[in-house]
């Protein structure tokens, strides 16, 4: 081991620790083992760095991803190696899919035991690496606090990310010389981070010659931070474009705006999509042409010049061919796109402009999300909808986490978002139990704001036992639970797709839910009939203590619109009774008009 004279000779762990208040960590979560005891060792001793222990490592990602969505951080998980790693996988594959920065410190056996099968040895780094967008193995003390540093340079810069670093515990026992972080710029990993100017004008030309434009804008922009956030609205503003969201996006244009066309997508808005259908010029910005935004990819938004702005080159041209590449970050675009537009002589031709809102606002008559309450039997919409009217009434900042599912799908449509960073869900892998660890996560990053998970009756049963953390740390997050007594999507697919053969779809066991919050020092609530559910919403969120409130919907309400799977993006399935809607499909997958 050498040691450059400003390097200072610590344990590894120490070294860790020293890493992660350098780099401005303020929590951990984590779960013990042996290979990581000589870290819980150094947290011990220390006051900088708070760490939460979790029941479960999934829900430690999870709850890390929760924290760095809510606060633009990079969040931090501390697992043993073994079953504590691979049980992180899940979280860190969600963390990809939707670029959530996080760092995930693995626990390993020694160095020299490493290859030998030994006691909770796992490989992994090999297990991790397409789970991860970066990871490292720690052979050398001398390396280890360059590995913290870059992990975190890593995971923050470009498209965020999880970094996962491995340490034998060999590596962690043993004197390490620590090196604070560096300044200078990183010598492999660089991230265009400013557009090229060229394809800044080559969008500007597009957009002012458009007469239906459409601008879409996706979860980079929130990662782009609150900044982006604020020049997508004036760009958006300035132009009078009208602007969709993808479900990872939301919050990044206020819901409230009389520009916002919705959410589009798989279970989007009729308006919205059929927008993206019908435009002639697309702006891309942050998003990455997800399939369940696109629809069948053939027969997505024919005939309209695209645009696409990211921050990952990789992601451009990806699935969907486009005509003007745009690589950097969001609010750089953005803020370039703003300048260009106000320097371009160009005027834009406002007469076709108000043709094109004229006929959204034929869309939007439509009113593809009404649904009728009557009757004593609570619909889902309409439980989603008063939570967030009465949430609003409160003035309190609030935060909303999802597991996945239908009533994932109904909080996108019914609980309207005005800010970013604001609204966390699992997109791309779709994670059933994501929803109470991370809404314990933003719970530890904003101990003042209410936090509820709204929740399925069996997505929230995957992580349910981190209700033990919320009772450690008196949390007081609320938990919403949609209660139809099926694994809802699929029995909706099952009903639309596959005849109404409902095949393990339906929970027979479910546990008495007020029973279970009270068995976990929560506050257990019921509303069964409609006239309750007002009262209830407003004693959970009277309630100094976490909650769960079981909230007994309607047992065959399906999702609509919905787009079938394999189905043109224009191809929309409406609510029965709605004037033009699709009644279902054949078990063929086939459209039924």
């Amino acid at each position: 081991m050498s040691a450059t004279p400003d390097a200072r000779i610590m344990t590894g762990a120490e070294v860790v620790l020293e890493a992660l208040k350098d780099q401005g960590v303020e929590v951990i979560f984590g779960y013990p083992g042996g290979a990581v005891l000589p870290i819980y060792d150094a947290l011990f001793q220390q006051n900088h760095i708070r760490h939460i222990l979790v029941r479960h490592e999934q829900a430690a990602v999870h709850a890390a991803e929760g924290y760095a969505r809510s606060t633009g951080k990079v969040g931090c998980v501390l697992v043993t190696s073994g079953p504590g790693a691979t049980n992180a996988v899940t979280g860190l594959v969600d963390a990809l899919m939707d670029s959530i920065p996080l760092v995930c410190l693995t626990g390993q056996v020694p160095t020299h035991l490493i290859g030998n099968d030994a006691f909770q040895e796992a490989d992994t780094t090999g297990i991790t690496r397409p789970a991860t967008k970066h990871n490292y193995l720690v052979k050398r003390p001398g390396d280890l606090a360059n590995v913290m540093h870059d992990a975190f340079y890593v995971a923050r810069s470009g498209r965020p990310g999880p970094v996962v670093v491995d340490l034998p515990k060999d590596i962690l026992i043993g004197k390490a010389p620590y090196f604070p972080a560096p300044v200078v710029e990183h010598r492999s990993y660089r991230p265009a981070t400013e557009p090229d100017p060229r394809r800044i004008g080559e969008a500007i030309a597009l957009l002012k010659r458009s007469a239906r434009p459409i601008v879409y804008a996706g979860g980079g922009v929130i990662n782009a931070g609150p900044e982006a956030s604020r020049l997508l609205v004036e760009f958006v503003r300035m132009t009078g474009f009208p602007c969709t969201n993808t479900l990872m996006g939301l919050g990044s244009y206020p819901a409230s705006d009389p520009q916002f066309l919705g959410m589009l997508g798989m279970h989007g808005t009729y308006e919205a999509n059929l927008a993206m259908h019908d435009c002639d010029v697309m702006l891309n910005i942050g998003a990455r042409f997800d399939d369940r935004v696109t629809g069948r990819l053939n027969a997505f938004s024919p005939g309209s010049k695209k645009i696409h702005a990211d921050i990952d080159p990789s992601s451009i041209n990806k699935n969907v061919r486009v005509d003007v590449p745009i690589v950097g970050d969001a609010a750089a675009v953005l803020r370039a796109l703003i300048a260009a537009w106000k320097a371009d002589d160009a005027e834009q031709d406002r007469v076709v402009l108000a043709a094109w809102w004229r006929q959204i606002a034929t869309w939007r008559g439509k009113d593809c999300l009404s649904y009728v309450q009557s009757g004593k039997i609570i619909k889902p919409q309409h439980a989603v909808k008063r939570l967030f009217e009465i949430t609003q009434a409160t003035k309190r900042e609030t935060f909303i986490t999802t597991e996945v599912g239908q009533h994932q799908m109904w909080a996108a449509q019914y609980f309207g978002f005005d800010q970013p960073n604001h609204w966390m869900t699992s997109g791309g892998l779709g994670t059933m139990g994501y929803g109470l660890p991370a809404a314990m996560g933003v719970q530890i990053a904003h101990p003042d704001a209410l936090v509820i998970d709204i929740a399925g009756e069996a997505s929230i049963l995957m992580n349910i036992q981190e209700m033990g953390t919320l009772a450690q740390y008196r949390l007081p997050v609320k938990i919403f639970i949609l209660n139809n007594q099926y694994m809802g999507m699929v029995r909706q697919w099952q009903e639309l797709l596959h005849g109404a053969r409902y095949s393990e779809s339906y929970s027979e066991a479910l546990p008495d839910f007020v029973k279970l919050a009270e068995s976990f020092h929560a506050v257990g609530m019921r509303a069964t009939e409609a006239d309750q559910l007002d009262d209830v919403i407003h004693a959970m969120l009277a309630s100094p203590k976490a909650v769960i409130a079981d909230i007994c919907v309607a047992q065959d309400e399906n999702c609509y619109p919905m787009i079938p799977s394999g189905a043109a993006h224009n191809q929309m399935i409406l609510a029965p009774g709605q004037e033009g809607g699709v009644a279902g499909v054949t078990d063929e997958g086939k459209v039924l008009v």
